[in-house]
């Protein structure tokens, strides 16, 4: 016999309008918008970096960025969008909250709450203009789309004021692949009673094997993961060993990439090799999957620690500084 269920339709969903948001779209940061720069080292580990994009795309090879939300809440989309116009990132994921992040910031322009504030009260997630995403993502699936590309192409279509900087409209203008990979339980969006798990999952599937695609190509190529401890690493790990699977049987190789993390954690001492298991750190997924299990055949790892308003602004003027392009 099923455990009981939680009847959903007893749920208030009220509008946007009423929350407080935390973030303005005001805040994103413009193009030429140079934030402050990190430290030496940190700067010439992004210079090598913005080198690698550059051979990337020269080479045809892929350049693969899984990212956290908080890229998005960072203010940089203009960065991003430009670094997928110019060829040098052809592939961005997200994890479940990434998209609900640009799709409020192209629609009302606003997006965060206050989760101390809100679940209090009941009313964290529960926002009836978020909750639309829950029926893009079904019709989406329907249509045999991505989850990145069904809602990307809503915002691309549809009345949003905002959709020049939303990433996964940009994706589909472009005809880069935004993917998004979720858990179900993980957002607010699984909250409301309009939420079909079945399309999410189908539709999310389809992203993951849009994903081992995108790695298929990485010989030559980067992988970048920003802000991700857990969907980026794992995804990443996943995807690399289909990947290598099938090359295996063909007789290539998919180990010439430079891999690259960028987060907000210090790691102690030397990130060569595995931290010991003594070491809580040993189970921090970039250290071990992205800068050493998977580049010990041949690539090159670099861990860049610094906030993400900073980071990726600079990775992208190192990289067009070495082609000679104008910001």
């Amino acid at each position: 016999m099923p455990f009981p269920q939680f009847d959903r339709s007893r749920l208030l969903i009220k509008p946007l309008v009423e929350r407080t948001h935390d973030l303005p779209h005001s805040t994103l940061l413009a193009l030429d918008e140079i934030p402050p720069p990190l430290g030496d080292k940190a700067m010439r580990d992004l210079a090598t970096i913005g080198s690698r994009l550059v051979a990337a795309r020269e080479a045809g090879a892929s350049v693969l960025m899984l990212m956290g939300a908080h890229v998005i809440r960072a203010g940089v989309a203009r960065q991003l969008i430009d670094l997928m116009e110019r060829g040098l990132v052809t592939h961005v994921g997200m994890n479940g909250a990434g998209p609900i992040h640009d799709y409020e910031l192209a629609k009302i322009g606003a997006t965060c709450e206050s989760v101390a504030r809100y679940i209090r009260s009941g009313e964290f997630g529960l926002w009836r203009e978020t909750g639309e995403i829950n029926d893009i993502v079904a019709c989406g699936a329907a249509a045999g789309l991505g989850l990145g590309e069904a809602i990307g192409r809503a915002i691309l279509d549809g009345d949003f004021p905002h959709k020049d900087t939303s990433v996964l409209a940009a994706g589909v203008r472009l005809g880069v692949p935004v993917t998004v990979h979720v858990g179900i339980g993980y957002d607010i969006v699984h909250e409301h009673p309009n939420c079909d798990a079945a399309a999410y999952g189908a539709a999310s599937y389809r992203d993951f094997l849009t994903v081992c695609d995108t790695v298929s190509r990485l010989e030559g190529g980067v992988f970048l993961c920003f802000g991700s401890a857990v969907m980026g690493p794992e995804v990443y790990l996943k995807a690399l060993s289909m990947a290598r699977n099938v090359a295996h049987q063909q007789g290539r190789r998919i180990a010439n990439f430079t891999t690259a993390a960028f987060d907000l954690i210090e790691i102690e001492g030397e990130w060569h090799s595995e931290a010991p298991k003594s070491n809580p750190q040993y189970y921090y997924r970039p250290w071990k999957t992205i800068l050493v299990r998977t580049v010990a055949d041949g690539g090159e790892s670099f861990y860049v620690c610094g906030d993400h308003r900073q980071t990726l602004p600079h990775l992208r003027a190192a990289a067009i500084s070495l082609m000679g392009e104008s910001r």
